[in-house]
């Protein structure tokens, strides 16, 4: 048992690098306006704590507590999340010429989604930190996880979603509680009318990247993944990416667990990003070997969680595209329905339309050979296409 609940140590702004400490409340740096990543005192985890020992502690995504921001066992927000199914795609696997494919499948978190977490990371942190009040722009899923992580919480929950929003994420929003403000426009927008409500009024604004602990969650699936495989990462990572919380934390995870010792060798996957053909800020400026994003104009998809104009850290996740030599690609909505189709039927996975992007995208890249037989694939279906009945 390590003799440090939590190994925190201090923020640390990504674009300019200024320090932060972490017992104060943050957002992002006041400097450069960069999005601010959580340290910890790696050297001395690596000597307190037992990888095997935290394996055989009582399955959810806080028996990584080590390294997860909360320092205080009884600030923990939790509804069960995290330690989702790794699970064989046979099937599909066949079809497409792929000897190891898996799909981790996270609609089995609270919430229906793997917003749940990040949303308990973020809302455990706050409470930590005594805030009362928080608020989010979302396209759906993320809002229904915050409001029911700020209810366990006992904290007033703001949320800021577009009309169109699934109905489901609407409503499991307003059953706990949370006030919801439907608005004409997309996300950005959203994020634009919650910011000036955050400022006049005092709310703790949790959007993506706009506060530093929603990645540390997210990135346990990165540390979820190196255990299912006996502490080897696999060749390959597909991703459906919105604001890209989940593709930044789990490659900050390898880092982390490469410091730590953890893992039998030091190659890590070719991380891919998956997003939509009408809202593709990422392979847009990925194909230009860009550094930053182009806001994306006119953004359209049935996948509302890829309909992401600009993500307020592009240049982390287009770094991480560098860093892994992976690659960014988009799929049409007809491409992710068929997909979303296929999954189910040979799969019996019914999932949602952003993890059906990943399998779409995955189809494509198999057959151009950019993945090789042999190579162990993971795609990640984010949520239940249970969320989405009003869209399908």
């Amino acid at each position: 048992m390590s003799s440090r609940y939590s190994f925190l140590e201090g923020l640390n702004c990504s674009g300019c690098g200024k320090k932060y400490a972490a017992n104060q409340v943050h957002t992002f740096c006041t400097e450069c306006q960069s999005t601010l990543l959580v340290e910890y005192d790696l050297d001395a985890a690596r000597r307190q704590t037992d990888r095997d020992e935290v394996s055989r502690r009582h399955k959810g995504m806080w028996r990584w507590h080590e390294v997860l921001p909360v320092l205080d066992e009884r600030n923990q927000v939790t509804l069960g999340e995290g330690d989702t199914a790794l699970l064989p795609m046979s099937s599909l696997g066949s079809a497409l010429g792929l000897r190891r494919l898996y799909v981790k499948e996270e609609s089995s978190n609270p919430t229906g989604s793997f917003k749940a977490r990040g949303l308990s990371a973020a809302i455990s942190k706050a409470k930590e930190l005594g805030i009362k009040k928080v608020i989010i722009p979302t396209a759906g899923n993320a809002g229904g996880a915050m409001a029911s992580y700020a209810a366990r919480a006992g904290m007033q929950a703001l949320i800021y979603m577009p009309k169109d929003t699934p109905r489901a994420n609407i409503e499991e929003s307003r059953i706990v509680g949370a006030e919801v403000v439907l608005i004409d426009g997309l996300i950005s927008d959203a994020a634009g009318m919650a910011g000036i409500k955050a400022r006049e009024e005092g709310w703790f604004d949790v959007s993506t990247f706009k506060e530093p602990y929603r990645a540390e969650g997210k990135k346990i699936m990165g540390y979820e993944l190196a255990e299912q495989f006996d502490w080897e990462l696999p060749d390959v990572i597909v991703y459906p990416t919105g604001g890209g919380t989940g593709l930044v934390g789990m490659w900050k995870a390898f880092q982390e667990m490469e410091a730590l010792g953890w893992l039998k060798n030091r190659k890590r996957p070719r991380m891919v990003s998956v997003q939509a053909a009408g809202c593709a800020p990422i392979p847009r400026a990925f194909q230009k070997k860009a550094a930053f994003c182009d806001f994306w104009t006119n953004a359209a998809t049935i996948a509302s969680g890829l309909r992401v104009p600009k993500s307020f850290a592009d240049h982390l996740i287009l770094k991480c595209l560098y860093e892994s030599s992976g690659t960014a690609i988009a799929v049409d909505d007809e491409a992710i329905m068929k997909a979303q189709k296929e999954l189910a039927v040979a799969e019996g996975i019914f999932a949602a339309p952003e993890g059906a992007a990943a399998y779409a995208a995955l189809k494509d890249l198999a057959a151009q050979k950019w993945i090789q037989a042999d190579e162990r694939v993971v795609l990640f279906n984010t949520g239940s296409g249970l969320k989405y009945l009003d869209r399908t």
